[in-house]
């Protein structure tokens, strides 16, 4: 799977979000800074090419629809993230958070709760 860029994760947030839709849809829920109209629309011509999204005619105008779903495109770049800056390990990943202290005891006794209870 190809990797989307700032711009294209960011309209593919809107996607999921809005479910199918045109530009317009897009751009009434996109958040602040809304991009130009001209920008989505290659944005979304880019999606299309890498086969992220989908789109349908309808008149003079595309009604776009997400091929993948978040969850697997999370699944996806997270599996990729661990393996390009981490080894693929997750120990190590969680060990770099705690060091920075982006991560609680409270927080690490929940995750391994988690675990426990997946295990089950």
């Amino acid at each position: 799977m190809e990797k989307l860029t700032i711009q294209e994760e960011e309209a593919m947030q809107v996607i999921w979000q809005c479910g199918p839709g045109f530009i317009k849809d897009f751009l009434d829920n996109f958040p602040e800074p809304v991009p130009p109209y001209t920008t989505l629309a290659s944005t979304l011509k880019n999606l299309l090419r890498k086969g992220f999204i989908k789109g349908e005619k309808f008149a003079k105008s595309y009604r776009y629809t997400a091929v993948i779903a978040e969850e697997e495109y999370k699944k996806r770049f997270m599996y990729g993230f661990v393996s390009d800056y981490f080894e693929n390990s997750y120990k190590d990943m969680v060990a770099f958070f705690v060091k920075d202290k982006k991560v609680s005891t409270k927080e690490l006794k929940e995750i391994i709760d988690l675990i426990e209870k997946t295990k089950k």
